[in-house]
């Protein structure tokens, strides 16, 4: 045993002097400052929200509602990436496939490298993916590219509320949204039927036109789906995988709940002892849950602030909507519409949680970036069985006001140190602990110069599915609040684009638009679709965005977005 002993002590030796190596390998040798301003670096990474299994019986979608809120103070231009709290929705297989078989629904409320009119209120997109990204789609008009000849999903989501325009850039949320629930949910409905062919291919095409339903304050119920072409088109070329994609499949029951980040920009310079030192971006989160003077257990205490993040994770069975719709379609009684919250089952949290966020200078390889204390930062918290959210550290955090509502800023200094297990650990400091000799430049936490506001233009080729047969009504505009005017025109439902590029004869096209029709008819704006939240406000869809059809066309007909640019443009 004493030989055991001694040789795991020399072992942990070892280990501390290779991770004291590696940190050396960060840190410039003493007396070698950074150069003035310091070097451009980012933070990214996931937060991580473990959240408990439900039965594999319920497949047929999720809802749930997540906080909006702006993440930086100051948006720092089109290299900021990241997304808010989300989910990815993945095709459910009994066996697991050899082969790399990835489609899935991961859209969500969050900012993006490709956004042009962009501010610090998130939007939301779709966010659909077929096979291995060959194509993705996050709205109508809205996919991989910006080649119309070579669409690659900017025809793959349909657009079924005839109350919302949805921008290609993404839908607006109310400018100053700051810690409200988006609610929003994917569930199939049977709106066009299962096809033996795709795209003339002898493969079939699936019949579960995967639909969003939205519960916000001032927009609720069905608003897009996905053409279900869209997840079946590359069995046209590989007829072998035909049946394994959305279009077909029930959904997974249970899915991962995270918030990616791939950018917020951050700055890395040396003291002259040689300590590595780091400035990020002034990172947000909501302060929407204060501490009472007597708080039960794992709600915050006097003085302590929290934010609520996620809340009421739910999954489906498919008899929550779609049995009741088919039986209408098919000539029964008429569906309310009602998402049935007896045949569904809640995700409850834990209360654990993680970070993978790290620091590093940018163009960093993966094994070079260094993680972030986080668990110094934040505590975890469900703060009931359908709630999730973060208790914060007061030491190390504060509340600052934005647009006139209150939000926790997150430690901006960073020193370079060990953790527990001499590993290289990026601890939060105050600012008054940054030496004297360490400057940041502030102009590196923005990318000044590289942001494209170019307009998105439709093709206007009088033969194309955009004016053939084309529009009823229009051209009109909107301005929402990131600074851009959109043009839209009403069309006849099943005469919108993305339905002519669906791969539907004419007769499937006309059965398409009677269901619809009796969808506008029946499912007023007026009451819930998705089960409401047990707490919270909800978030607001920007107001420009809201429209009333003109008349004559309320029933069968919807705006499409046919132009956005800058309002300077115009």
């Amino acid at each position: 045993m004493p030989a055991l002993g001694s040789r795991r002590r020399l072992l942990r030796r070892l280990c501390l002097s290779l991770a004291a190596l590696a940190l050396s390998m960060w840190a410039s040798p003493a007396g070698a400052q950074s150069p003035s301003g310091g070097e451009p670096g980012t933070k990214n990474g996931y937060l991580l929200v473990p959240n408990g299994p439900v039965s594999q019986e319920f497949d047929a979608g999720f809802s749930m509602y997540v906080a909006a809120w702006p993440m930086l103070q100051t948006y720092p231009g089109q290299e900021f990436q990241s997304g808010l709290f989300g989910t990815w929705m993945h095709p459910y297989h009994e066996t697991k496939s050899e082969e790399k078989l990835y489609n899935t629904i991961e859209g969500g409320l969050g900012w993006w490298r490709d956004t042009r009119f962009a501010t610090e209120t998130p939007k939301f997109i779709t966010g659909g993916v077929a096979l291995n990204f060959s194509a993705w789609a996050n709205g109508p008009g809205a996919g991989k590219g910006r080649d119309w000849d070579n669409p690659r999903g900017k025809y793959a989501v349909v657009q079924l509320s005839p109350r919302v325009l949805w921008p290609p850039d993404g839908l607006n949320l109310k400018q100053g949204t700051n810690g409200e629930l988006f609610g929003y949910g994917w569930l199939p409905l049977p709106l066009i039927d299962p096809q033996p062919t795709t795209d003339g291919a002898p493969v079939p095409t699936g019949g579960q036109s995967w639909t969003l339903f939205l519960n916000t304050d001032n927009l609720k119920g069905p608003i897009v789906f996905f053409a279900p072409s869209f997840w079946s088109r590359p069995t046209v070329e590989r007829p072998d995988l035909a049946g394994m994609f959305l279009d077909a499949r029930p959904s997974k029951a249970n899915r991962a709940l995270q918030m990616e980040t791939q950018f917020i920009p951050a700055v890395l310079a040396t003291a002259e002892d040689g300590t590595r030192y780091a400035r990020v971006a002034r990172t947000l989160f909501p302060a929407n849950r204060q501490g009472p003077a007597e708080a039960p257990k794992g709600e915050p205490q006097e003085g302590e602030v929290a934010s609520v993040t996620v809340h009421k994770v739910t999954s489906y069975r498919r008899a929550a909507l779609w049995d009741d719709v088919e039986r209408w379609f098919d000539g029964g009684a008429p569906a309310s519409g009602r998402i049935d919250a007896e045949q569904a089952a809640l995700h409850p949290f834990p209360g654990r949680g993680g970070s993978t966020w790290r620091i590093a200078e940018r163009g960093a390889q993966r094994e070079d970036r260094i993680r972030l204390d986080w668990d110094a930062i934040a505590t975890p918290t469900a703060f009931s069985e359908d709630t999730y959210g973060l208790r914060w550290n007061p030491e190390l955090t504060r509340q600052v006001e934005v647009d006139g509502k209150a939000c926790v800023l997150l430690p901006e200094y960073y020193r370079l140190g060990e953790d527990q297990r001499g590993q290289p650990l990026w601890k939060p400091i105050a600012e008054s602990a940054v030496p004297s000799s360490v400057q940041f430049d502030e102009s590196k936490l923005t990318t000044p110069g590289a942001d494209q506001h170019g307009p998105y233009i439709t093709p206007d080729d009088p033969d194309s599915v955009w004016n053939a047969p084309g529009p009823v009504a229009g051209p009109f505009t909107a301005r929402p609040g990131d600074g851009s005017e959109v043009t839209y025109s009403w069309y006849r439902f099943a005469d919108q684009p993305a339905v002519l590029k669906a791969g539907l004869s004419d007769e499937e096209r006309e059965r398409l638009q009677s269901r619809v029709e009796l969808l506008h008819r029946n499912w007023t704006p007026d009451r819930d679709y998705l089960p409401p939240p047990e707490s919270g406000s909800l978030a607001e869809i920007d107001p420009a965005l809201i429209v009333t059809p003109p008349k004559g066309f309320e029933i069968g007909y919807v705006p499409i977005v046919t132009r956005q640019a800058a309002v300077e443009d115009e």
